[in-house]
């Protein structure tokens, strides 16, 4: 039985490692580490699981971790675990990190939206986890940079029409919206309840780092730099992301061959359901689940295809995607732990 460890265990993506680690056939969860609850029980902080797990919070304890751990989740800011991950990989533990420390390549890009790298010598080492694009790559791999439900929930539809030369790159437009657990669970005035309720607002415009993180990928694809004009709002509800993307379709190009792009792309993948152009994707459809739902519509008169995704940005945006990686590396089937029957309503 593989052992794992989450590092940040009381936030909200950690809660739901724990949550998803805790049901895992082949894995056995042996500690959870919090610095503001440490020594506190993990159900005094969420009684939703009392009745499922005895464990403690402890502190972060490198020496402990070594004795207890195979793989390490680090669900903390950024800035954490680059100082951490170093000293785990070379104590042999193999490290998913949850923030965006490990998701560029391009270190001066992950500077220019973060703050200055302390182990930019592992970027070159470290794997995008973008689990249904970059699968092969994570098997073998020691560090994987899980990625950001935005652009999970964004990069998932685009990637396999640029790939194919379906759509152009140039002119790329997200408009993607959140519910409020994606700001995290610290205190914010912006996440007030009389701040959110019957609200409906766009932040961050331009200046979100998630942008960034999407221009690498999608200019990694391309084969050349590629800038996404990308537009984010906050919804009141507590979890659950849909984006919208508008892309020029080449020439030539029709809705069949979008469907069968997509199709061809995604057929294999469990986690992936295509709604093609019968239903729109729904926020309600993948509550609580690992699934990302995907629908288009192609303008025919001003040569505009229009891409759909929904996700739950705590799971598949983070804890979930996080532990299909941990599956890819493990050799077993992707979807252990994480193939609940979603919520009817």
């Amino acid at each position: 039985m593989i052992r794992v460890a989450v590092v940040g265990a009381t936030g909200y993506a950690g809660a739901e490692l724990v949550r998803i680690l805790l049901a895992h056939p082949e894995v056995t969860l042996t500690t959870v580490t919090s610095r503001q609850f440490a020594g506190q029980p993990f159900t005094s902080i969420y009684p939703a699981l009392a009745g499922s797990t005895d464990l403690v919070c402890a502190s972060y304890d490198l020496d402990r971790l070594k004795k207890e751990a195979d793989i390490v989740f680090l669900s903390l800011p950024h800035q954490l675990p680059m100082k951490m991950a170093p000293e785990l990989i070379e104590a042999d533990l193999r490290v998913i990190d949850l923030s965006a420390d490990f998701r560029f390549s391009n270190v001066q890009r992950y500077e220019e939206a973060y703050q200055p790298h302390e182990s930019p010598h592992l970027l070159d080492s470290s794997v995008y986890g973008l689990s249904e694009v970059y699968a092969d790559r994570i098997r073998n791999a020691r560090l994987i940079g899980n990625p950001g439900c935005y652009p999970t929930c964004v990069l998932l539809p685009l990637i396999p029409l640029i790939r194919n030369g379906l759509v152009s790159p140039a002119n790329l437009v997200a408009d993607a919206k959140s519910g409020v657990s994606g700001a995290g669970r610290g205190l914010s005035l912006a996440a007030h309840f009389c701040e959110v309720n019957e609200s409906f607002k766009p932040y961050k415009v331009t200046q979100h780092r998630h942008n960034p993180e999407i221009d690498e990928i999608l200019g990694m694809e391309a084969g050349y730099g590629v800038h996404i004009t990308f537009v984010p709002h906050l919804v009141p509800m507590s979890r659950g992301m849909l984006a919208t993307c508008y892309a020029q379709i080449m020439p030539s190009i029709d809705a069949r061959r979008i469907a069968e792009c997509l199709r061809d792309s995604y057929d294999a993948c469990p986690f992936v359901r295509l709604t093609g152009e019968d239903r729109a994707p729904d926020t309600r459809n993948v509550r609580g689940t690992n699934f990302i739902d995907i629908g288009f519509r192609l303008d025919e008169t001003g040569g505009t295809l229009v891409l759909m995704s929904a996700i739950d940005n705590l799971v598949k945006g983070a804890a979930g995607q996080a532990v299909q990686n941990l599956n890819l590396m493990l050799g077993i089937d992707e979807r252990a732990g994480l193939a609940p029957v979603p919520y009817p309503l």
